[in-house]
């Protein structure tokens, strides 16, 4: 099977080839070693690897939960995988949900900080009248 060089797979994958490096390290990209000149070598079953890191990120999962769960995947494979994979979704989602949840404190914050300067936010008043060093000023 041909091999690709790092570069070649991070073109392939639009994957950053420092990002690559980091997955390889951590266990999560298949290899098929180094070249003569030390250079790292991967196969047509990187793509395959690469494309699922990229998925697993992008549901949420952290790389140390990624790290627990590769070992699980590629050497154990008389384990259920599926189940280990869902409560890793969830803890995911749970994240999500309280990511939102501060996000929709922030908007509430910014919902009320709207109301409360309409005229300075209109350009009718001055946020520097507040100002002990800048609002009313000796005449």
């Amino acid at each position: 099977m041909a091999t690709m060089t790092i570069g070649a797979l991070s073109r392939r994958t639009g994957v950053p080839v420092k990002t690559l490096r980091a997955y390889e390290d951590l266990g999560f990209i298949y290899t098929a070693g180094r070249s003569p000149g030390g250079y790292r070598l991967f196969d047509e079953e990187a793509l395959w690897c690469v494309q699922v890191v990229t998925t697993m990120r992008a549901l949420g999962l952290t790389l140390a939960e990624m790290q627990e769960l590769t070992p699980l995947y590629q050497h154990q494979l008389g384990t259920t995988f599926g189940p280990r994979l869902a409560a890793a979704l969830s803890e995911a989602r749970g994240r999500c949900e309280r990511q939102l949840a501060e996000l929709r404190e922030r908007l509430a914050r910014i919902n009320a900080f709207e109301a409360a300067y309409a005229d300075e936010l209109a350009g009718h008043a001055d946020f520097r009248a507040a100002d002990p060093r800048l609002g009313a000023q000796p005449g």
